[in-house]
């Protein structure tokens, strides 16, 4: 427990007096933290969920085109065909792929395993370059099959 003595004689910083007058440590703070990679995995799994919903407004709008009947879903299916929507595509390729690795990290750790720093590390790596290399692969066999073209 912080005493009135800590942060009276901390030459450090590290406690601050509140306004109440409990002394409380400060909490760390990104200029404390040195990056490492399993925070750039958890950051990257959250980006990925609010991308996912965008992906999950997309699937809808697709699912309403197809309802308004053939016209709608040729339009929309010119568009996924064009270059912005390739782009998206790529892009939703990738939340997908993170999507897996990151289940699968967090299915790891959550039973208790590889939470040692060089586990930890590994799976983060794996989970944040992973998905990279699939989905670059993924398209590179879409475009080799010609299923999908500029």
């Amino acid at each position: 427990m912080s005493t009135a003595s800590d942060a009276d004689d901390d030459q450090t910083g590290r406690f601050v007096r509140q306004p109440n007058g409990r002394i409380r440590p400060l909490s760390p703070h990104l200029q404390i933290w040195r990056w490492h990679i399993t925070m750039l995995a958890s950051i990257l799994f959250r980006m990925t969920i609010g991308a996912a919903s965008v992906g999950a407004i997309l699937v809808i709008g697709w699912l309403g085109a197809l309802a308004f009947g053939p016209e709608a879903h040729a339009g929309v299916m010119a568009f996924m065909g064009s270059p912005l929507g390739l782009l998206i595509g790529f892009g939703l390729t990738l939340v997908m792929f993170s999507f897996i690795l990151n289940g699968g990290r967090h299915l790891v750790q959550d039973t208790g395993a590889a939470l040692e720093i060089a586990p930890a590390n590994l799976l983060s790596h794996l989970s944040v370059w992973g998905p990279v290399v699939l989905t670059v692969l993924f398209w590179v066999v879409l475009f080799a099959a010609g299923k999908v073209s500029l």
